[in-house]
């Protein structure tokens, strides 16, 4: 059987923690920030966890994490 391929798209926005959680950035805080305010642009610092529902979806693009 070949090997599993990895959707590289989620390999660059999701990472895989040691506890087997995902995290994900916030959206919206990748260009054209100008519009945005301070207090928004601090509030979308740091990372989150995916959500549950998608965590099946998410496993089968990343097969290996």
């Amino acid at each position: 059987m070949p090997k599993m391929k990895t959707k590289k798209a989620a390999s660059k926005r999701l990472k895989a923690r040691k506890s087997g959680s995902i995290k994900r950035a916030h959206a919206t805080k990748r260009h054209i920030l100008t519009h945005r305010t301070t207090k928004n642009k601090r509030q979308l610092r740091g990372t989150l966890t995916i959500h549950e529902s998608d965590a099946g979806r998410v496993a089968k693009m990343l097969p290996y994490a």
